[in-house]
């Protein structure tokens, strides 16, 4: 089946976790043990009903406040997809764990509490699945069950969303009401909303095309490994010369003609490999050992994709980036890149300006970026790195930026 990722994002108490918890509770997805565990602990703690969120809340810190801090990941399936769920915190503070969240995500669900409005937060995270290139968005307008299911208040919502994301590049921007507490639009259709003629949430999640997502032009195959068995007494096994990691675009097949960068070496792709065995394709994110025809030297960090089809090899990076660190970007600072399975050392040359995320304003006069501030960068790396541009490839256009004396990740870049 297909495996769908979405990560939740919104503002504090929207409802996130809750939706969640509704989610996997109403498609028979909890464990009798778990329930039981939750509907304990909210009894415990008061709740007049079964407090769904805790579902997700595992920290001690969360339960206790009552709010989400870190990524939380769940799965479950239906008969026509799996699904991994992200749930995000809303704080502004976690805005970096949003990021995390959303970065490998095939949707977004940003929740808007019907009675608040669009607030702050709505617009960043908006902002930020607009800008790690998050495909499908679904604004879901909850606590519908607050406001009396009122039609005009979730028209007013979405009117409002629909002009501020003029301003952003989203492909496919999708509206629902729900009360996720009560269930309503969530699995099933809610006869609470006979003005809402669109599907619920969960159909819309199994129906929502996410195959022509991949970019299967721009063959891909950054090297993480080289395979090479040792003390064979097999011939055959002894010879075995494999290259290991994951597509990252396009689509390789045994015969095709190859170049290694940064070499620039020719070749031809021999056979390619699985743990179940040979296959006669490749595509993304398939993970799979590559042999080739001639004795070349590939090793960690190099590429292998087309010839006439390559990626930009340069050591001057634009991009966007997103600051994950209390300690503030240093312009002319040096820091570590992780880019695919390659690892180099960069200067930060220029901060050309940081966007301010509540009107998408470019503050050029900015010489720093803070924990969470946005701000497009010029990077000089000291070896090559093979980019394409994020809004084409999210995997060889992005990067990891490492503070080198702690190895802590301090920024998360999309090159331009």
């Amino acid at each position: 089946m297909e495996l769908l990722r979405f990560a939740t994002a919104g503002s504090v108490d929207d409802g996130k976790s809750t939706l969640i918890g509704r989610l996997l509770y109403d498609t028979k997805s909890i464990f009798e043990d778990q329930l039981e565990s939750i509907e304990r602990t909210s009894r415990d703690r008061g709740d007049e009903q079964t407090n769904l969120a805790l579902l997700t809340d595992g920290l001690r810190a969360e339960r206790e406040q009552g709010i989400t801090i870190d990524v939380a990941y769940r799965y479950f399936a239906t008969p026509k997809r799996k699904f991994i769920i992200a749930d995000t915190p809303g704080h502004i503070q976690y805005t970096r764990n949003m990021v995390t969240g959303a970065s490998t995500a095939n949707l977004a669900l940003i929740l808007i509490d019907a009675r608040q409005g669009i607030v702050e937060q709505s617009r960043r995270h908006a902002f930020i699945a607009s800008l790690l290139r998050v495909p499908h968005l679904v604004l879901c307008v909850n606590k519908m069950d607050l406001v009396d299911y009122d039609e005009a208040v979730f028209e007013r919502i979405r009117n409002e969303f629909r002009q501020f994301a003029t301003k952003l590049d989203i492909g496919d921007l999708t509206f629902i009401p729900i009360s996720a507490l009560l269930g309503d639009n969530v699995v099933h259709r809610s006869a609470n909303m006979p003005w809402y003629d669109g599907t619920s949430l969960l159909h819309h999640l199994e129906e929502v095309h996410i195959a022509s997502d991949r970019n299967l032009i721009d063959a891909r195959f950054p090297v993480q490994y080289v395979i090479r068995p040792q003390h064979q007494t097999n011939r055959e096994l002894h010879d075995y010369r494999g290259y290991a990691g994951q597509v990252a675009g396009g689509v390789l097949k045994p015969g095709d003609d190859v170049v290694v960068l940064p070499s620039g070496m020719a070749t031809r792709i021999e056979s390619i490999d699985t743990a179940d065995g040979p296959v006669e394709e490749a595509f993304a994110p398939m993970s799979v050992t590559v042999r080739l025809t001639d004795d070349v030297d590939v090793s960690r960090g190099d590429m292998i994709c087309r010839p006439h089809n390559q990626p930009r090899v340069t050591q001057d990076v634009p991009a966007m980036v997103c600051w994950l660190s209390e300690q503030p970007l240093s312009v002319r600072g040096m820091y570590a890149v992780k880019h695919t399975t390659r690892n180099v050392r960069a200067q930060v040359r220029d901060l050309e300006y940081r966007i301010d995320v509540n009107t998408l304003h470019r503050d050029e006069t900015a010489d720093s970026l803070s924990l969470n501030e946005i701000g497009r960068v010029l990077l000089r790396t000291t070896q090559p790195l093979f980019v394409d541009e994020y809004r084409r490839n999210r995997i060889t256009g992005s990067f990891l930026l490492i503070d080198e004396s702690t190895g802590a990740t301090v920024g998360a870049g999309m090159i331009l």
